[in-house]
């Protein structure tokens, strides 16, 4: 009976989980679905365990499904390790990259970075998936998470690959309206726009002023009429004059430097949302994360000087 479990068996199991039905990972792994299904069902047989539970409609893990795609997972994580550490300092960036990424921001910024970083890195194939929230931390399914702010957890690596502030901001539409807030207080009586993500209190602002010891924080309650969980929809809301918007930087960074937004309570400061790529310990030495971490921390920097030169040559103009 030494044969329940096979080398292959592992690499199939992955797939069949990651694609989420028969014939999804029939496309994935370039076979037909009766092929898949017949894979999995000699798999069962040598196990004497059912791994899935199959409808019509869709199939998810049995509990020995699970613990079968864990250690899957972690072996053939561990072969690639092994093989990266034997050659880690000539090792060429190749195999899958599965990265995760907020919608906004992946969608802007690093679906684009990843488009340049496989001309670089022919080798690497990336599966790049989009989310509102980043997936737990013990989800096994992706080699780096591109998140905001550091994760409280010391079994993974999180690397600061950007700064990132949130600012408020307004429609000058908006402003003439309303008027401008001149201390945190005022916001309570403004149409905020709301953005419900994350485990983050909604509606809670929290805004300080001074720095070190002499500073203070006010958190103030806020309203209004929209809510949304994408934070596209926020900002063009916040464009169209609707009410303020507490947004990361990057995301409204070019508006604010068309003057279709104006910041508001500058002398403020609002938490930090500093951009971090979140990756296990395991793939320290794996050249392709390592290729990928770079890659986005040296473009993403390059990106922020060059706004900077931008926002300073925008300064001088006015200033002439």
């Amino acid at each position: 009976m030494g044969n329940e479990i096979q080398p292959a068996d592992l690499g199939f199991f992955c797939a069949l989980a990651s694609a989420g039905s028969l014939s999804a990972a029939a496309r994935e792994l370039g076979v037909s679905t009766a092929a898949v299904s017949k894979h999995l069902a000699q798999m069962e047989a040598r196990l004497s365990v059912s791994l899935l539970n199959r409808t019509t409609r869709r199939m998810s893990l049995t509990p020995e499904g699970e613990l079968y795609l864990e250690h899957a997972r972690r072996i053939l994580n561990d072969i690639d390790s092994m093989g990266e550490m034997l050659g880690a300092s000539k090792a060429t960036p190749r195999g899958l990259l599965r990265v995760n990424a907020t919608l906004g921001f992946g969608r802007s910024h690093i679906a684009p970075l990843i488009s340049k970083f496989v001309r670089e890195y022919p080798e690497v194939e990336v599966q790049l998936q989009l989310s509102v929230n980043p997936p737990p931390l013990t989800d096994d399914s992706f080699d780096v998470c591109v998140r905001f702010g550091a994760p409280p957890d010391s079994r993974v690596i999180a690397r600061r690959i950007a700064a990132n502030r949130r600012l408020l901001c307004a429609a000058p539409a908006y402003i003439a309206r309303r008027g401008m807030p001149k201390v945190p207080s005022d916001l309570a009586r403004h149409n905020c726009i709301g953005i419900r993500q994350g485990e983050e209190a909604y509606g809670l602002w929290r805004l300080s002023s001074g720095r070190g010891k002499s500073a203070t924080t006010q958190a103030v309650k806020t309203r209004g009429t929209l809510t949304t969980n994408d934070g596209e929809i926020a900002v063009n809301w916040a464009l169209d004059g609707h009410g303020i918007l507490m947004r990361a930087e990057w995301d409204i960074a070019r508006h604010l430097r068309s003057g279709r937004l104006v910041q508001v309570l500058p002398q403020h400061h609002t938490p930090d949302a500093d951009i971090y790529a979140v990756y296990p310990q395991r793939h320290r030495l794996a050249a392709r994360v390592r290729a990928f971490v770079d890659y986005l921390a040296l473009s993403l920097a390059r990106q922020a000087s060059a706004d900077q030169q931008a926002d300073s040559s925008a300064a001088g103009t006015r200033r002439r």
